[in-house]
């Protein structure tokens, strides 16, 4: 613990249990050591990257010797109201300075939802007398978790979560009687999604949709490849989504496709990696312009890619 006070702690990323290594690789490639893992909070002394494997990016950390629990919470409630807590151990002390700081919890949200837009800081500690805060971090969410009022009756799989956590960050929704279209749709979750916001939806796949997706009135189906349709063989999509298994560079080529076409308005599409992670492809697709490239808290071994064209500019 000597070694880690003596850090100029610059910027601190938070990995999704499992990805630790796949987050550390990608803060090398862009020119920063990892100097300490605390639980999956990587330290850094650099100053913040764009990562896109980390659910959450502390940006202004700041270290402080502490006396007591007493003495974090003065001096956080000092600098600002809201504050969010990552313990990945001292949990009882952690706890007792929480219990001195305004209440705060991780909300349970009911789809549709926009993010929370308090201002959200966040702390640790690295000993029990050594308090790690950011005055700023760049997920809205506790810990970049966003947790759901879950239906576990209706949607074929949980793949549903991941469209509603992106629509989420995205802050829009499709609306009743927009087109959207649903690539490797089978066996329908995210088909589900659109079609109980009232969407009219074509879902594109060779294997079949849950039967009670089929009985739905707003849902085609087209028992076909999504990378051998042409956007031109349909009507103009007012969404595209994709969480289809297929190699990244095949997934950038069908996006740049239907972007290029002109053919729709936003797209929501999961790059989803098969072995070795593609970091190469995960920045191409960084690269488009009017996209975004992040890691949901629903997302395993992927990435999930956004994009809206210019002409939107609200938000429903």
């Amino acid at each position: 613990m000597s070694d880690l006070r003596n850090l100029t702690i610059g910027s601190a990323y938070l990995a999704h249990e499992g990805l630790e290594s796949v987050l550390e690789t990608e803060l090398l490639r862009r020119g920063v050591a990892v100097a300490h893992w605390h639980g999956r909070l990587a330290l850094t002394e650099s100053p913040p990257v764009q990562a896109l494997w980390a659910l959450d990016v502390w940006t202004a950390p700041e270290m402080h010797p502490i006396a007591s629990t007493g003495d974090a919470a003065r001096l956080m409630r000092a600098k600002q109201r809201n504050w969010a807590q990552y313990s990945p151990d001292l949990h009882r002390r952690s706890a007792l300075i929480t219990d001195r700081l305004p209440p705060l919890r991780n909300r349970v949200h009911q789809f549709p939802t926009v993010p929370p837009t308090g201002h959200l800081g966040a702390w640790t500690l690295l000993a029990p007398d050594l308090l790690l805060l950011s005055t700023t971090k760049t997920s809205p969410f506790i810990n970049g978790e966003v947790l759901f009022e879950e239906n576990r009756e209706d949607p074929p799989s949980r793949a549903y979560l991941k469209l509603w956590e992106a629509l989420t960050h995205l802050g829009r929704w499709p609306q009743p009687g927009e087109r959207t279209l649903d690539l490797g749709a089978s066996p329908g979750g995210w088909s589900w999604v659109l079609a109980v916001l009232g969407a009219q939806v074509t879902s594109i796949d060779r294997a079949p949709l849950a039967s009670n997706l089929m009985a739905m009135p707003n849902v085609i189906l087209r028992q076909e490849s999504a990378f051998g349709l042409e956007p031109e063989a349909l009507p103009p999509m007012d969404w595209v989504c994709s969480d289809i298994i297929a190699y990244p560079e095949r997934l950038l080529r069908l996006t740049q496709k239907w972007i290029a076409s002109g053919r729709t308005k936003t797209i929501v599409l999961t790059i989803k990696f098969q072995g070795e992670t593609d970091y190469d492809t995960a920045d191409a697709f960084t690269a488009i312009p009017g996209g975004r490239v992040l890691h949901l808290w629903h997302n395993k071994h992927e990435l999930t890619f956004l994009w809206q064209s210019p002409d939107i500019v609200t938000a429903p």
